[in-house]
């Protein structure tokens, strides 16, 4: 039997001309910061709501983007991951190319589907628009649609996965140096964030895809562990560190081309269950979360027919007692959440991966969980696999509150899926413990928007989450013009109370605080960016410090360029006005330092001019 989560299931897939198939799996995600009330939370009411679209399931599963936005998915969405990029085995960079997907641990190299991804045309009917591709368009295929479906829903963000079950295999080599990351980093910012894209039986082109993608989604499964398809490159020694400077290298590049572009872009990562796999990734370091907005840890795959005699459940939320397999082969949800809530990572920044599919066996002489099974239960695309929409009314459901587990049994076959009643326990275990919110693999099983949309209502009727993702679109870098000559007034500052004076409230190790929250700890106001309880006070991490009210004079420092209302600034950028130096926390355009409370401007002291 396996000692690791499964991956998620793949498809070979084939087109007409060009085949591109994958067997791929993996991927997922979650959120970061609070809001006063649910009508400023960004996201879905503070917590995020992730779906993988699989690049093949255009084909033999015949789901498109448009019925994401027919079914509604798309307005209970926050980010859409589209699986996957690979990595070429000799450049070691992304790419795009349309080589069908072989067999055996080779079977990835140079394989691509540029077709589905930007050369398919679309009709009127099966377009999210509406309207038809034209045989001379630069960008058609998913691509485009991805382009259309946020133009009808200009909250949603889109990120590209990279890696996947298959498509692993040569992230090892990509992280190995410091030169293969910087020129593998760049690969993928110029492909698809600048949207580069190659020209490809007469598609694509410079600034092709450019607005498409907001972001990665690293789905590196797994650094300096065996437990990966077999065939992937692996260095057990060195991996680990690769990883999390790789992690780096995506940050350091994405912002300094939101240095150019005025838009910020998020960074993602799949995070294991499995604590093996979670040691020797290094994924619970909280280091590496300092580079990742957010990670989405492995909720599913937790168990499945590639033990054929054994039924159980695979996205447990709870450890069941009744488990007769070796305690290393107990995995649960609440398990690998708290594997990484123990080294200090913020709640916020994690999410909760969930199964829109079921794993299944036959000949299961019980409905009963754990009993014996004959072989993997027939599946669609794949043994041992089903999607929801074709399970939920398959047998009769069977569900424990107490382990948080769903299944169907019909009298043979024996099927471990999520369902409403877990999607309810699951969205309220992700509130009660103050996580980022939830993701979904993958978005093709639960077509009618059933879990999905669920999962969205119940988050908009609990509590504020903690989420600070910046879900509305950013302004263009390029101002426009102010038609009128009549000066705008600058707004008044706040004023600030005498040294000595803090006027905020005491913090307390057992109060609960929700983003922008402020408190007054030893001679200095803090304010939280997002939802945190007993973390104390400092500069760093949950809390911002808003001022020193202790009477101790800030020392000055070298005065920065003067602010200026008509120019960009990005987080990080520094100003001098009125004989302080202001740093911006967050995107920002004529706001005048020091005017708002709540701005996006940190007095960052005096300064010597």
């Amino acid at each position: 039997m396996p000692a690791q989560p499964r991956p998620r299931p793949g498809l070979t897939k084939l087109i007409a001309a060009v085949a591109a198939g994958a067997l791929a799996v993996g991927g997922l995600v979650a959120v970061a910061t609070s809001a006063a009330s649910a009508a400023d939370a960004p996201g879905i009411n503070g917590y995020r709501n992730v779906g993988y679209f699989a690049q093949w399931g255009v084909y033999g599963r015949d789901f498109k983007l448009k019925q994401l936005q027919d079914s509604g998915a798309a307005a209970d969405l926050t980010h859409i991951n589209y699986s996957f990029a690979n990595i070429h085995h000799q450049t070691l960079t992304c790419f795009e190319a349309n080589k069908a997907q072989g067999t055996g641990p080779n079977g990835s190299d140079g394989a691509g589907d540029a077709w589905a991804d930007f050369g398919m045309g679309y009709t009127a009917a099966n377009s999210v628009a509406g309207v038809a591709d034209t045989w001379d368009q630069p960008l058609a295929g998913s691509f485009n649609q991805l382009k259309q479906l946020k133009a009808k829903n200009p909250n949603l963000k889109v990120m590209m996965s990279i890696g996947g079950w298959t498509w692993s295999k040569n992230f090892s080599k990509a992280a190995a140096t410091d030169a293969s990351r910087k020129k593998f980093v760049s690969s993928c910012v110029d492909m698809f964030i600048k949207g580069n894209l190659p020209v490809i039986d007469g598609r694509g082109g410079p600034g092709s895809a450019a607005g498409v993608f907001d972001g990665f989604d690293l789905d590196w499964e797994w650094p300096g562990s065996p437990n990966g398809l077999e065939g992937n490159y692996v260095d057990t020694v060195n991996d680990k560190a690769n990883f999390k400077a790789l992690i780096r290298e995506f940050r350091v590049q994405l912002d300094a081309y939101s240095q150019t572009s005025g838009k910020a872009y998020q960074l993602s990562a799949f995070l294991p269950a499995n604590p093996v796999d979670i040691a020797a990734g290094g994924w619970n370091d909280p280091a590496i979360f300092q580079d990742l907005d957010y990670g989405n840890i492995q909720g599913y795959d937790l168990w499945g027919a590639w033990d054929p005699t054994l039924t159980g459940h695979q996205g447990n939320l709870y450890d069941d007692p009744r488990d007769p397999r070796p305690a290393t082969q107990r995995f649960s949800v609440d398990k690998a959440v708290k594997e990484y809530l123990r080294t200090g990572i913020s709640p916020a920044q994690l999410g909760v991966g969930m199964a829109a599919y079921g794993r299944g066996w036959q000949g299961a002489t019980s409905s009963t969980p754990w009993g014996s099974a004959t072989g993997a239960a027939p599946g669609t695309y794949e043994a041992g696999n089903e999607d929801y929409y074709k399970l939920k009314t398959r047998g009769t459901d069977h569900y424990d509150a107490t382990i948080g587990a769903a299944w169907r049994y019909d009298g043979s076959q024996w099927w471990s899926y999520d369902n409403a009643q877990t999607t309810a326990q699951k969205a309220q275990y992700i509130v009660d413990k103050g996580l980022g919110g939830g993701m979904w693999w993958e978005l093709s099983g639960d077509r009618n928007n059933e879990l999905v949309g669920f999962m969205a209502d119940k988050f908009r009727a609990a509590p504020t989450g903690p989420s600070d993702d910046p879900v509305n679109p950013t302004p263009s870098p390029t101002p426009t013009p102010d038609p009128t000559t009549t000066p705008t007034p600058t707004p008044t500052p706040t004023p600030t109370p005498d040294p000595g004076t803090c006027a905020a409230a005491v913090w307390s190790a057992t109060a609960t605080y929700t983003g922008g929250a402020v408190v007054s700890y030893q001679g200095k106001e803090y304010r939280a960016q997002w939802w945190t309880q007993n973390n104390v006070p400092s500069e760093g991490g949950v809390w911002v410090e808003v001022r020193d009210c202790s009477g101790t004079p800030p020392q000055p420092g070298q005065c920065p360029a003067a602010w200026q209302a008509s120019k960009i600034y990005l987080t990080g950028d520094k100003a001098t006005h009125g004989g302080r130096i202001w740093q911006a926390q967050w995107w920002t355009q004529g706001e005048t330092p020091g005017s708002q409370q709540w701005g996006a401007w940190k007095d960052a002291g005096a300064c010597t001019g």
